[in-house]
């Protein structure tokens, strides 16, 4: 059908209302206008604490865009506009009745609405009129579904997706109201004089007006499908767990204990071959357990028993698909440091994913004896494969929050492993004070990444310890936002996806961050910073432009440890940042390497290597 100008057209529904409050005074129309425009923003801006709001004015909206539906005049209801308006009563009702059940099930239900809403846009598209116009709604109609449909794929950004659209539907509805009430208040204003408007005129107008809706249909179009892509190459670069990890229905009595070997996937070192195991340990109750780790052996190793360096990985993520044996690049030199050459000096190396990475259980992010003991048992493990003979001379590394797991390592094997020899134990950048560190982070502006590290460590404490509860410390309505945070890894680009959301509640944070380090969760963060004794030497290293944990944290843990009587060799590296200090050129690797192997091989080890505390 041509554009026209004098044949009646039907908007786009941005809003149940508008029919409503069509015949509403110019001066109210101007008064609500505003004020719902300024509940769009609110809702748009502060979405955690706009919820209750949002779903108030979207239920009610929802109810009587129903009742509108069946009793337009405009139009004889129909059997697609009877479902509709049932749909859109029975979506109202149940936001309106959950708000009082459990909040958090709100987002998904808008989403459900919002889906509704693109379906009566299409209808509208089916039932005629002008060309443009049926082309826009149709365009906003599957605007509307598809990102209905991927807000539930996604559901932390749920609420935010929810949040964007109703907000600007409801501020171009507030603007619309706005807007007709001024005009209707500046035309009564001004005499009446009749203008007969050149034709050509009228025609421009129309040309242009239906150029708009095209153009606008086509931002719509290019939005939907570009959502659909962008979900297809995240959910592409997500870690897929295989079956090596599922553990049998019966396993070995005993930590420690071999379950299964398996082939790793991944790219290996030049001079040595990976394999992964599944073993029997103890989660961080002391409950059993079963974990994963990677086992890589020189390719030409010395005859006799061969040392074991034990490598804790840094942070990588929280759940299962974030184990470093599914990754591709995590046994080379670039994950851990200067592993070829360890290899060259016949040590075998065993990297534990810890618990619940790789193999089902609660990951024991930050929680000390939990890390410790996946590391140990990795080791034990290691020593019950075919033809490999182990040492009991171990030393222990660990990066970041394998920092902190190597000194809880080295602090329980005595008791918990006496057969292995811990030689020493070589932490790089560790987040060795967790309570320390929380109380560093939560002190300033809380950043995107930092209200998803918050999220990393407060489901996992939360899931260990029965007296953290999450609500405590969890805005309403954000529970599944942090939950789901806690499901993506720092590998794959999903983590965009939880680094987005947090940038989006970067006004409205999730957190009461000023409790973090408070009640239950303080006292079990207190009680997961390693107190020693080690009574063996310590090597610690960190980049003097460290953008996670901060410098000075690391030499007031170098003075600890030295007050403790400890044997510290200290290393500061100018100019290197968090993950820097671990690159095959960096300064400190041969510091490392030469205070590891004079462990092994000096009957005395001299001062000078191995202590910095007098100095």
């Amino acid at each position: 059908m041509p554009e026209t100008a004098s044949r009646p057209r039907r908007l786009p529904r941005w809003s149940a209302l508008p029919g409503l409050l069509d015949a509403a005074p110019p001066r109210l129309m101007v008064l609500l206008g505003g004020g719902i425009v300024v509940l769009g923003l609110l809702i748009v801006i502060r979405p955690l604490a706009s919820l209750v709001l949002l779903g108030v004015y979207v239920g009610i909206s929802a109810i009587v865009s129903g009742v509108l539906e069946v009793a337009s005049r405009h139009r004889a209801p129909t059997w697609w506009s009877r479902v509709l308006a049932l749909a859109w009563v029975a979506g109202g009702l149940v936001i309106l009745i959950w708000l009082g059940r459990s909040i958090e099930l709100l987002p998904s239900a808008l989403a459900v609405l919002l889906i509704v809403a693109g379906l009566a846009s299409i209808g509208d598209a089916i039932g005629g009129g002008v060309t443009s116009v049926r082309v826009l709604a149709a365009a906003w109609g599957g605007f509307q579904i598809a990102f209905g449909i991927l807000s539930l794929t996604w559901p932390d950004v749920t609420l935010l997706v929810v949040a964007v659209v109703f907000g600007v539907r409801t501020i171009v509805f507030g603007a619309t109201l706005l807007g007709r009430g001024v005009r209707r208040i500046v035309a009564a204003r001004r005499p009446t004089v009749a203008v007969a408007s050149p034709a050509s005129r009228s025609r421009r107008a129309t040309f242009w007006a239906a150029a708009g809706r095209y153009a606008l249909s086509l931002v719509l179009v290019v939005g939907a499908v570009g959502g659909f892509g962008l979900d297809d190459w995240l959910s592409d670069g997500a870690p897929v767990i295989d079956g090596f990890y599922d553990p049998p229905d019966e396993v070995p009595a005993g930590h420690g204990r071999l379950i299964r070997t398996g082939e790793y996937l991944g790219r290996e070192p030049d001079r040595g071959s990976v394999s992964r195991i599944l073993y029997t340990t103890r989660d961080a109750l002391g409950s059993a357990a079963v974990a994963s780790a990677m086992v890589i052996v020189p390719d030409d190793p010395p005859p006799g028993p061969r040392p074991v360096l034990v490598w804790n990985h840094g942070t990588t993520g929280v759940a299962r698909g974030c184990a470093p044996s599914l990754a591709d690049g995590t046994a080379t030199k670039w994950a851990i440091p200067d592993l070829e050459r360890m290899l060259a000096r016949g040590w075998v190396v065993v990297a534990p994913d810890y618990s619940g990475q790789g193999a089902p259980g609660d990951f024991p992010y930050l929680i000390g004896k939990g890390e410790a003991r996946s590391a140990l048992d990795s080791v034990l493990a290691a020593g019950e494969i075919d033809d490999l003979v182990l040492s009991p001379e171990t030393v222990v590394w660990g990066h970041s929050q394998g920092g902190h797991a190597a000194l809880w390592t080295t602090q329980i094997a005595a008791d918990y492993t006496p057969g292995l020899d811990i030689l020493g134990t070589a932490v790089l950048a560790p987040a060795a004070d967790p309570l320390e560190l929380a109380r560093e982070l939560t002190s300033g502006q809380a950043g995107a990444m930092l209200t998803v590290l918050v999220s990393w460590v407060l489901v996992p404490y939360a899931d260990t310890y029965a007296d953290v509860e999450l609500n405590d410390y969890v805005a309403t309505g954000a529970r599944s936002i942090v939950r789901e945070m806690t499901q993506r890894c720092l590998s794959e680009p999903g983590v965009m996806v939880s680094a987005l959301t947090a940038l989006g509640l970067s006004e409205d944070s999730p957190f009461d961050t000023g409790n973090l380090t408070s009640g239950a969760l303080g006292r079990r963060l207190a009680e997961n910073v390693p107190t020693g004794p080690w009574e063996t030497p310590i090597f610690v290293s960190w980049g003097t432009r460290d953008e996670v944990i901060p410098p000075a944290a690391q030499r007031s843990l170098v003075e600890t440890l030295c007050a403790q009587g400890e044997q510290v060799r200290a290393v500061p590296v100018t100019g290197r940042g968090h993950q820097d200090i671990l690159q095959p050129r960096s300064a400190m690797l041969p510091d490392l390497v030469r205070w590891t192997n004079t462990l092994l091989f000096a009957d005395v080890p001299p001062a000078s290597v191995l202590d910095d505390c007098e100095g």
